[in-house]
């Protein structure tokens, strides 16, 4: 069994007779929980676009089954949090422009997804400069995709504890359980996709490999793996 190492910015899951004793496991809060997926229907505007990038609000709108009004007004809590982005479609035909709504996949389209990936990057680097337990095998540009994708998770409310030698992210307890009965394919599946945004926007060789949920009856985990050999690293 692998002792669960830690570059001191995460919480970790320790025998304090073996391995010493734990990280706090809940860190400070700051002020930046995301609004935009503790809302039903934010969630499911949001996973329309993450599956059909492009779409007016009109047609999200339709899709939905949501007013026109109400969509406008979670499209801008989205896109204030970084997880969507606009664009202005130049036609060139008479009238305003249309406005079609994207996931956010490239930290130049959206400034506040660039600070979430900047700030997270920094603050693990200096926490993990000023802990004495900062050992790791992960390569910096790893160990940033860890630290970005640990502040996504916390700020998302879900309690991530992270395994850096076994690549695995417990997540409890699950706020969104009173949700999932309503749909629980659908806020799977937009956590897994901002999971896989994520990493992709803070640029490195991890991915996602899976997010089993409820593994416990409280209880999600994450998997990450190497992107250019395609494994999961360490214990499933």
């Amino acid at each position: 069994m692998h002792a669960p190492s830690s570059t001191g910015f995460f919480p970790v899951e320790r025998s304090p007779g073996l391995f010493g004793s734990a990280y706090p496991r809940h860190m400070p809060r700051r002020a930046h929980d995301f609004r935009g997926l503790t809302q039903p229907r934010r969630l499911r505007l949001l996973h329309s676009i993450q599956q059909t990038p492009g779409h007016r609000a009109g047609a999200l709108a339709e899709e939905t089954g949501i007013p026109l009004n109400t969509v406008r007004d979670h499209l801008r809590v989205l896109e204030d949090e970084g997880l969507i982005h606009s664009e202005t479609v130049i036609t060139g035909g008479p009238g305003r422009p249309p406005v079609v709504f994207h996931p956010v996949r490239d930290v130049a389209s959206n400034s506040v997804a660039r600070t979430r990936v900047d700030g997270a990057s920094e603050r693990g680097r200096m926490l993990r400069a000023v802990t004495d337990d900062a050992r790791t095998a992960l390569e910096e540009d790893a160990l940033r995709q860890v630290d970005v994708l640990y502040e996504h998770l916390d700020d998302a409310g879900l309690d991530p504890v992270v395994d850096e030698s076994a690549m695995r992210f417990d997540l409890a307890p699950c706020r969104y359980q009173g949700l999932l009965a309503e749909d629980q394919a659908l806020v799977c599946d937009v956590h897994a996709q901002l999971v896989r945004d994520v990493l992709r926007l803070s640029d490195g060789p991890l991915e996602m490999q899976r997010l089993d949920p409820f593994v416990s009856p409280r209880q999600c985990r994450l998997m990450l793996g190497l992107r250019r050999t395609g494994a999961v690293v360490g214990e499933q």
